[in-house]
């Protein structure tokens, strides 16, 4: 007898010691001032009102106001004490939010479950990734930020307990309500990621609510259809289910949830919900993980909680455990605090006060409960209530910095768990001819179009699996990408058995990299991957996710995920290969690299203002800083016809930037092997200069402007009839012949021989009287000539296999009508002078298009995106996607200005700043900073210093080149002004 007292002694210690190493995380910063107004609230409610205040009623904010009037009865009438906000707008919710809390004696605690944010961006999106996704994070800084930024919404919006974070540990890939909703199967990851999030809510001023309890995991039935069984041993149950929760206690957890489960190994009652066990509730809970803070059950509405109480009454007489209210009561009596979602409040209500006449509720234990309930109001601030904020409501709650974050996230998580002989990221894009094919039930266009940023890559389509094998002969890389509703966490996320047959047979045949947009469990059921060279895990099939996937293929971001979950028998928890960006081009928001979106937006103002005024048609126009563009928009139409508006893939005549993108790479690579040299002489070079008044210019010299070179010589000018002033048939024919082989545009054909003439008139002009700063095209026919020479290859193939091919710039060509559809190339001008009709797809400028539109000076079409991976080249002093074209100090000799003291700002091939008031830039950026402009509207500056690159492409001579407004107006440059203005770090 003394030994079963002393077990009984060394028990009650234990759990007074217990108790005793956690603290109470519903206490105040001023204890005193908050025990005081709990007592005085406490103590003006009458017996029915505390019964009330334990109960948290579910209410839809989307419901018609008339649906809603027993719930102002419920406030009013019965004094309940709080309410879950589901389904509606947050609008909606902020003003019957405010109205009910009008009508309460005590302000409401009021309840979401925002697990991951909330849905309210215009685009129906969710604010943040499931938490799956987060599980793949290894930085915990960031999912404390994610539960801050959540807190901060839910704060808001007057929301003061998310029922967040779930640190369920989902062992059983079946688990049909958990899945995406848990950290993962790890007890270590969900427990830090669960602790992180806890810790940014509650720095929000938000209650944290850890859920399941005592663990939802491993389960394969949905609660709220039935009551799921979790077989695990206690001592298992403890050891891995139960840890968060341990962990989280000790640093503040304000409250738990209580899950609908049936656990046989810690409650005995068959089949008896764990909501309503005294043991798992109070005893575990309360005595043994020493927990003080709020306990929800969950919702006691899920399907079968009644059904058991008939089990065993635990002290309630059998009327009452019959009658409506009774499971209501049956929690409370376990040890729940808060009664969540009661099947019918009033009965609920009812039952209480008939089992607190009946002794069954002792004031000891209702005044528990109800005085932990006004701790917590206070804690939140309902001491001082006041109502939600109406104004910018929608303003406050999508924010930019959560959107950076997100991206951020996206980033953070996606994983890499296979890439045999590194095929990942890809690489030596000249080799590669890509291939995407989707699969699963819903859209990827996303991340077809971002693949699509980085090269050439075809979409495949085709209702049987012979056909697509048949086309896919054509391709050595096939993306293929799974793609699952990203609608809610519990959309299926499975292949069908026809995907994974095409799966297996495209992978057989191609080298395949499968991109699962899905949970990772969706790998599971691929029963091989030996064929499949290379898996990505996105997690979800959101816009972010997909485009931040297709950055991560291509290397633009590095991989950093590791799997929270095993996927299959190949790919265990925490698989997650590394590796760093190849330095492409990645694609984000301004705020990641120290840039200001609202201010960036100033940008949209002048170019609609360019266009609305008929300065050009239409315009394409990027910003990149520190590798990532964050700024791509498109303005305005193809033509003042306004049939075809402009888009990213629109190809435009850039011109003059044809003297950077073409020529200049190719030199600067001859001079850095040393075949030329800045001081190498045309005499020297090209043996038809030898002896002329030109062959001591230097490259130098002429590349600087600064060699006495005529500005520009008409040879256009020769060939026109003198009478007509069109095209003269000695020089000219209507259809092609050997003879007549130079297309100058459709239907016009320059004679063979003219593009020599074209080179004798360089070598005879005469040279300009005086030494001077003087722009000239000539420079660029000379060295065309000697490049081409050199490589024996026209300078269409050179650029073309030296550059652009490995770069990725698929859109970037001479002659763009052999490659592209005319709905893709923007026309230039209504030739009324030469060609006599619209210049739609052939070079606008005339000595170009009399070399058969490859000019060294003009003939190169690009899109802004293409025009920056160069510039961004050159600003990387060099490399550019894992491989390095030019070494820096070529690129720092080039980029000087060698002639500033004669008053010549230019570098050699590239433009510099202007040395004075007026000159090519804003006058707000670094003199190491270089680009170019072109006739035609184009301008592309890169700035070492900032790290900005600035592309603007326009057609601003259509339908006429004479007036030039946007030169005129500055458009380009002021544009320039506001990008610096944009800078805030």
């Amino acid at each position: 007898m003394r030994k079963f007292a002393l077990i009984i002694i060394l028990l009650a210690l234990q759990v007074s010691y217990s108790q005793s190493q956690t603290i109470n995380p519903l206490l105040a910063d001023d204890i005193k001032t908050q025990e005081k107004w709990v007592d005085s609230v406490y103590n003006t409610l009458t017996t029915k009102e505390k019964i009330g205040q334990l109960f948290m009623v579910q209410i839809m904010s989307s419901d018609k106001a008339s649906d809603n009037v027993k719930n102002f009865r419920l406030v009013d009438e019965y004094g309940i004490g709080g309410i879950i906000y589901s389904k509606g707008g947050p609008m909606r919710q902020a003003k019957l939010n405010n109205k009910l809390q009008a009508i309460s004696k005590v302000p409401l605690l009021i309840g979401m479950d925002a697990e991951w944010g909330l849905s309210m961006r215009l685009d129906s999106t969710y604010a943040f990734p499931w938490n799956m996704t987060l599980g793949a994070i290894k930085d915990k800084k960031l999912i404390e930020l994610t539960g801050k930024h959540i807190g901060e919404h839910c704060k808001r919006l007057g929301v003061h307990f998310n029922f967040a974070p779930v640190v369920d540990i989902n062992t059983n890939p079946r688990n049909p309500i958990i899945g995406n909703r848990s950290f993962g199967e790890d007890r270590d990851n969900v427990t830090e990621k669960g602790l992180a999030f806890m810790k940014g809510m509650q720095d929000a001023g938000v209650l944290a609510n850890a859920k399941h309890f005592p663990g939802h995991g491993d389960t394969e039935a949905d609660s709220h259809k039935t009551l799921p069984t979790v077989s695990f041993s206690e001592e298992r149950i403890d050891s891995v289910e139960l840890y968060p929760y341990r962990q989280l206690i000790k640093e503040g957890l304000s409250s738990v949830m209580v899950a609908h489960l049936n656990v046989p190994s810690l409650e005995k009652r068959r089949g008896f919900p764990s909501s309503l066990s005294r043991h798992i509730v109070t005893d575990i809970l309360k005595n043994d993980l020493g927990f003080k803070g709020l306990i929800f059950t969950d919702a006691l509405t899920m399907k079968g909680a009644a059904d058991y109480i008939e089990k065993d009454i635990d002290g309630i007489n059998k009327r009452s455990a019959n009658t409506e209210g009774g499971i209501d009561l049956m929690a409370f009596l376990a040890g729940n605090d808060v009664m969540l979602m009661s099947e019918n409040p009033v009965y609920g209500i009812d039952r209480f006060m008939e089992a607190y006449e009946e002794d069954i509720i002792t004031d000891v234990r209702l005044e528990h409960s109800v005085k932990k309930i006004l701790m917590a109001k206070y804690k939140v601030g309902l001491n001082t209530y006041k109502p939600v904020k109406l104004s910018n409501l929608h303003e406050d709650l999508v924010r930019l910095k959560d959107d950076v974050l997100h991206e951020t996230l996206m980033e953070d998580a996606i994983t890499v768990v296979k890439s045999s002989k590194a095929i990942l990221p890809l690489r030596d894009l000249e080799t590669k001819k890509i291939a995407y094919i989707a699969l699963g039930d819903d859209n990827g266009s996303a991340f077809f179009d971002e693949l699509k940023k980085y090269t050439e890559v075809h979409k495949i389509t085709a209702d049987k699996l012979d056909d697509v094998i048949s086309k896919l002969q054509n391709y050595n890389t096939v993306v293929i990408g799974f793609h699952k509703s990203n609608a809610n966490p519990w959309k299926g996320y499975r292949f069908t058995q026809k995907e994974l047959a095409w799966l297996y047979e495209i992978a057989r045949n191609n080298t395949v990299i499968l991109d699962v947009f899905a949970r990772p469990y969706a790998l599971n059921e691929v029963l091989t991957v030996d064929n499949i060279e290379g898996i990505v895990v996105s997690y979800q099939n959101s816009e972010i996710a997909q485009k931040k996937s297709a950055q991560l293929i291509f290397g633009a971001i590095g991989a950093k995920g590791e799997l929270p979950v095993s996927a299959g028998p190949y790919f265990p928890v925490g698989t997650g290969l590394k590796y760093n960006s190849v330095s492409n081009l990645s694609y984000g928001l301004p705020e990641h690299v120290g840039m200001d979106s609202n201010l960036l937006n100033k940008l949209d103002s002048v170019a609609n203002y360019a266009v609305n005024n008929k300065m050009t048609p239409g315009i394409q126009l990027l910003v990149a800083r520190r590798g990532k563009v964050i700024y791509n928009k498109n303005f305005g139409y193809h033509t003042y016809a306004k049939k075809n508006k402009v888009d990213a893939d629109d190809i435009y005549d850039v011109a003059s930037l044809t003297k950077i993108l073409g020529t200049l790479p190719v030199l600067m690579e001859l001079e850095e092997k040393g075949s030329v040299s800045l001081n190498s002489k045309l005499g020297d070079l090209m043996l038809p200069y030898k002896g002329t008044n030109k062959e001591d210019i230097t490259i130098k010299k002429m590349l600087s402007h600064y060699a006495k070179l005529r500005p520009w010589i008409p040879f256009y000018f020769a060939t026109l009839d003198s009478v007509t002033k069109k095209p003269d048939p000695k020089y000219y024919r209507k259809k092609r012949s050997k003879t007549f082989n130079v297309e100058v545009t459709d239907n016009l054909f320059l004679r063979n021989d003219y593009k020599d003439s074209i080179q004798e008139i360089i070598q005879e002009s005469e040279l300009l009287s005086r030494l001077r700063y003087r722009y000239s095209d000539l420079p660029y026919y000379i060295l065309k000539e000697y490049l081409e020479g050199f490589y024996d290859k026209p300078m269409n193939e050179i650029t073309e296999d030296r550059f652009y091919k490995s770069l990725g710039a698929n859109y970037t060509t001479y002659n763009p009508r052999d490659k592209f559809s005319l709905k893709d190339i923007v026309p230039t001008e209504v030739d009324s002078y030469f060609r006599y009709k619209k210049v739609h797809g052939y070079v606008h400028d005339m000595g170009a298009a009399m070399q058969g539109g490859v000019g060294g000076h003009a003939g190169i079409f690009s899109n802004a995106n293409d025009v920056a991976k160069i510039m961004q080249m050159y600003l990387q002093k060099g490399f550019y996607g894992g491989r390095r074209y030019l070494k820096s100090e070529t690129i720092d000799k080039f980029n000087t200005c060698y002639y500033c003291d004669a008053d010549n700002r230019r570098g050699v091939g590239f433009d510099k700043p202007q040395l004075g008031d007026e000159g090519p830039t804003c006058g707000c950026l670094s003199m190491t900073s270089f680009g170019h402009s072109g006739f035609t509207g184009t301008y592309a500056w890169a700035d070492p210093e900032e790290e900005i690159v600035y592309v603007f492409l326009a057609n601003r001579t259509y339908p006429e080149a004479g007036k030039n407004l946007l030169l005129r107006e500055n458009i380009r440059t002021e544009i320039q002004r506001l990008i610096y203005e944009a800078i805030v770090e």
